[in-house]
């Protein structure tokens, strides 16, 4: 059986939940492991003031005993600390502040998300489409890196570039993903990393949020992961779908990507040898995936992050009731969470 998952919560309810299905009898799994990557979910320079709040855990529920999983469902528990402050407003029985959103943000859920629920407070849709969701999603990667570990796969992330400043460092120097997991902005060259918080102020400065592109790469995966007898099997369409999933994401790329669509054939292919009893390439301009199948080479994949729709400079908008026109609603947010971003989407990628 696959594993499968479904997440439950809004931004400032109760708590987050999750439940994973499919995870086999006794694989060890470590609820450590799990809080540490939450708590790398909430690094990152540019991040609002929910992260001086929350300090995120989880809770293992069911489906592990004794630090091995049991074969049935797990479920696990985030608790949200800024619930106390909106047990009033988010409670699930009729409350007395209800603190209504009318006017709707460009760019986030609200509008699209209110005509399609007929919800005329845009809170309520809001609430769930909010990237703190992601937060469950990472605890789920978490645990899927641990059913991998033990067959030497392993993942990595860093951030390629936020807005106009981009991090050229070699990847392949020794020791370059601890350097980017130590940076703010997970970069690995420092000079860039401080041209990048100051971008960063520059933009909250003026009341705006940034994006950015994030990589992750998965390496040892063996040959032979996902196939090409079915669409919906294919390795690389499962990915981009996972990534595409992630809030605020507008565009996936794997390997060379768009670039190759730039270049002749024999720029683009990268080249088979045989060498000590394996296949092997020179280059990996595939980004480790052929015909929707892993190849032994590591796999690379990027996605790019648009701006947090959220603006405390507020853009145009109209009452979703009246119609009137008016600022945008602004609620609580990152001026840039593309670290963050790296974080999540190595998440969805071990999960995959």
């Amino acid at each position: 059986m696959m594993l499968r998952y479904f997440t439950a919560g809004e931004t400032h309810g109760k708590c987050l939940t999750v439940i994973i299905e499919g995870v086999p009898a006794g694989a060890e799994i470590s609820l450590d492991k799990i809080n540490e990557a939450l708590a790398e979910r909430q690094k990152g320079y540019g991040r609002g003031g929910r992260m001086l709040i929350e300090k995120d855990t989880a809770e293992i529920l069911s489906g592990i005993r004794g630090g091995i999983s049991l074969g049935s469902p797990i479920a696990m528990r985030i608790e949200n600390r800024d619930w106390k402050n909106w047990q009033d407003i988010m409670g699930t029985e009729e409350s007395n502040g209800k603190k209504r959103v009318e006017f709707p943000r460009p760019g986030h859920a609200d509008l699209t998300g209110g005509m399609k629920y007929d919800h005329r407070d845009l809170r309520n849709v809001l609430e769930r489409a909010s990237a703190r969701e992601t937060a469950a999603r990472v605890a789920v990667g978490a645990l899927a890196k641990q059913l991998v570990e033990p067959f030497g796969i392993k993942f990595m992330s860093r951030v390629v570039s936020i807005g106009e400043v981009t991090d050229t460092s070699d990847i392949t120097e020794p020791g370059f993903y601890d350097r980017a997991a130590q940076s703010p902005v997970r970069f690995g060259d420092e000079a860039a990393a401080k041209r990048a918080m100051e971008y960063i102020d520059k933009v909250k400065a003026a009341g705006e949020s940034c994006g950015g592109v994030v990589e992750v790469r998965a390496a040892g995966v063996p040959a032979g992961l996902g196939s090409y007898v079915q669409y919906d099997r294919k390795l690389d369409a499962r990915l981009a779908f996972a990534a595409m999933s992630v809030q605020a994401i507008k565009g996936v790329e794997i390997g060379m990507g768009f670039e190759a669509s730039r270049r002749s054939g024999s720029q683009v292919h990268d080249e088979i040898f045989y060498e000590n009893g394996s296949f092997v390439r020179k280059t990996n301009n595939a980004g480790g995936i052929e015909g929707g199948m892993s190849n032994g080479e590591p796999i690379v994949l990027r996605a790019a992050m648009k701006p947090i729709p959220t603006q405390y400079n507020p853009l145009r908008t109209v009452s979703i009731d009246d119609k009137r026109p008016h600022e945008a609603s602004v609620e609580r947010s990152d001026a840039c969470a593309v670290p963050a971003c790296a974080v999540v989407m190595e998440a969805v990628t071990a999960y995959e």
